[in-house]
């Protein structure tokens, strides 16, 4: 059992944002400028799955885009109208849509804020063992290492 105490609930728009905007390596980490994450599920100690409110600025995207092997995602857009993209092409999407990532499909996605205003977004996200993302449009590949830290590696295996 640990002594480690969690909130009860909180009001999400005011926990904190994550202090590092992004975990991929340079010249990726740069890309995600304009991206904020509230980690909800960490603050309330989540060990089976992932929560996080998102915001992006004009102009910021959600991540490089990226299909996983075992972690299914899970989008539900809360304000805005980002563009969904993946293999079949791009998705206008509004308040109230969502958007499922089934993991081994080789999908790849990402949402894009062309708008002039803020998006909000919840994105779920399961903490599967063994994991690892394809990024298809960079020279870019993550394996889930133990202890749950991604290893970032460029397409020919080697280290960034």
């Amino acid at each position: 059992m640990s002594n480690i105490e969690y909130p009860i609930a909180v009001v999400a728009l005011e926990a904190p944002p994550r202090a590092r905007p992004s975990i991929y390596p340079e010249p990726f980490a740069s890309r995600m400028t304009g991206r904020e994450k509230r980690v909800l599920g960490d603050l309330f100690g989540l060990s089976n799955f992932g929560v996080n409110l998102t915001n992006l600025v004009p102009g910021a995207c959600s991540s490089l885009r990226h299909a996983h092997t075992k972690q299914d995602e899970f989008v539900y857009i809360l304000s805005g109208h980002p563009v969904l993209i993946t293999d079949a092409g791009e998705t206008l999407l509004a308040p109230g849509m969502c958007a499922g990532f089934k993991a081994g499909t080789g999908n790849a996605h990402q949402l894009v804020n062309r708008s002039d205003a803020d998006v909000l977004y919840l994105e779920v996200g399961d903490r599967s063992a063994s994991d690892s993302a394809n990024y298809p449009d960079d020279d870019l590949q993550a394996i889930l290492g133990k202890g749950g830290k991604w290893q970032f590696l460029h397409k020919d295996g080697t280290a960034y």
